[in-house]
């Protein structure tokens, strides 16, 4: 299998498995992968996921999406063009929609966190799935390097990572790795930002985990909303995303019992069961009396409610 798959106790862990070719996204590869997170997307007892790659030399090379053999250069450039004109419906640039249908199966965001433990190179590809699909990075010290490998060979590449890496990083950090194309290491991405730890190999994924077990604690709609607000929202200007971030709020009181759990538990001094059960829809509210409507009134304009 070009990837291990599997899922315990709320934590869904994506491995790519071709050290021999460092891990690359070839055609299986990715297609697996992107089976797998609809999967983790759609099993609501997923709450995180962790993603790496076997061995100690690659998180993941590149790609290598081998055309047919049959085709000719001239035919590979013919399809190549038409694709930026005519790409096919259910595709973005002529990839599959997958579980993200604004990015393609390469590029994908599920809103729920992931976390990636960088265990070797992470180069091409392995740099976009960082950048794209993953929230949370820790690296090892020993093994992790990273590196765009666009310019060097002559292209700004098909995928978004120039774009995302400049919104993610200072300009001026961005711009040095895209325009020189140079290899860098673990403390040099701690530097500029692309991840958020360095640990030494041997305790990578057991950081990884301790993170992702933190997370699986937490309210799951809280937490895919959050994430969802960040990426959809977060960009617009402040008033309008605070009031986004207002009506996910009130929606998640008002149509889940998490909400109320927190509440509970940290009046109680205990710690909270959070489930994620949605309510049913509720009877109307009865009209209050004069009395209770005055009543009301003066709690809501007092903001003390």
């Amino acid at each position: 299998m070009p990837i291990d798959y599997e899922k315990r106790d709320g934590v869904a862990y994506i491995t790519l498995n071709n050290p021999a070719k460092a891990n690359i996204l070839d055609k299986p590869t990715s297609d697996a992968i992107s089976e797998a997170w609809i999967d983790l997307w759609e099993d609501r007892h997923i709450r995180c996921a962790i993603v790496t790659g076997k061995g100690d030399r690659h998180f993941c090379g590149g790609h290598n999406l081998q055309p047919r053999p049959e085709l000719t250069f001239e035919e590979r450039e013919y399809l190549r063009t038409q694709r930026i004109y005519w790409p096919l419906a259910g595709t973005v640039h002529g990839q599959k929609t997958g579980v993200d249908g604004r990015m393609g199966d390469h590029y994908p965001r599920v809103w729920k966190p992931v976390i990636a433990a960088v265990n070797g190179w992470a180069a091409g590809a392995g740099m976009y799935m960082l950048l794209t699909s993953t929230d949370i990075r820790i690296a090892s010290a020993e093994n992790a390097r990273f590196k765009f490998g666009l310019l060097t060979q002559g292209w700004v590449g098909n995928g978004p990572g120039p774009a995302m890496l400049v919104k993610q990083l200072r300009y001026v950090d961005a711009m040095k790795i895209l325009l020189t194309d140079e290899a860098f290491d673990a403390a040099e991405a701690l530097r500029v930002g692309l991840i958020n730890e360095v640990v030494p190999h041997a305790q990578l994924m057991e950081r990884a985990e301790k993170l992702a077990r933190h997370i699986v604690t937490l309210p799951p709609a809280a937490v895919r909303m959050m994430k969802e607000f960040v990426i959809r929202f977060g960009n617009l200007p402040d008033d309008q995303a605070w009031h986004i971030q207002n009506l996910m709020n009130s929606m998640l009181i008002q149509t889940t019992m998490d909400g109320e759990e927190g509440r509970a538990a940290f009046n109680a001094k205990r710690p909270p069961n959070f489930t994620g059960t949605l309510r049913k829809r509720g009877e109307p509210w009865p009209e209050p009396s004069e009395e209770d409507a005055k009543r009301l009134d003066e709690a809501y304009r007092s903001g003390e409610y």
